[in-house]
């Protein structure tokens, strides 16, 4: 489910308080509060639940009489695929950090991770595909990876797709 909300004090609860009342399980929640928008300005929340299905008619009736905005709901979430290649000594400067720094920001997920690694002391080359839920949020994915990637010298080509 992704919402939207006014980015105040007490918003979040005003969501999360329903879904526990209709007997909803929140296994996951995505929020990230974008450090350039003014106060007052929304902000977009993600959260992945498991809800009996005829709670879910209230349980929108009841989020948008708190003034929280229902974007979507049980739609496959991440349907923008780019992939990229990083060249360069990936494991020696942490590849689980890249990968983290991606997932946890909220923007995409590293959906696929093939890497050939020729020597220990040689650079390797890894193809890692993102999945995000829109071009928006794919290019300011991108633009961490290519953050992450000058901060540790990696190289990345970009983009695959379009190419044979």
């Amino acid at each position: 489910m992704k919402l939207e909300m006014k980015d105040k004090p007490g918003q979040l609860i005003a969501a999360l308080k329903p879904i526990s009342d209709v007997g909803g399980n929140i296994m996951a929640i995505i929020h990230q509060r974008d450090p350039a928008a003014a106060p007052g300005d929304t902000v977009d929340v993600q959260i992945m639940l498991e809800i009996p299905e005829t709670k879910l008619e209230s349980l929108v009736g009841t989020l948008k009489t708190q003034g929280v905005n229902v974007v979507r709901i049980g739609e496959e979430r991440l349907l923008i695929r780019r992939s990229v290649i990083l060249i360069g000594h990936i494991m020696h400067t942490d590849l689980t950090d890249t990968v983290d720094r991606i997932d946890s920001s909220g923007l995409a997920e590293v959906a696929e991770l093939g890497m050939v690694m020729p020597a220990i002391n040689e650079p390797s080359s890894a193809k890692i595909t993102l999945k995000s839920a829109s071009l928006g949020e794919m290019g300011r994915a991108i633009d961490l990876l290519r953050n992450v990637a000058t901060e540790k010298d990696l190289l990345v080509i970009e983009p695959l797709e379009g190419y044979p």
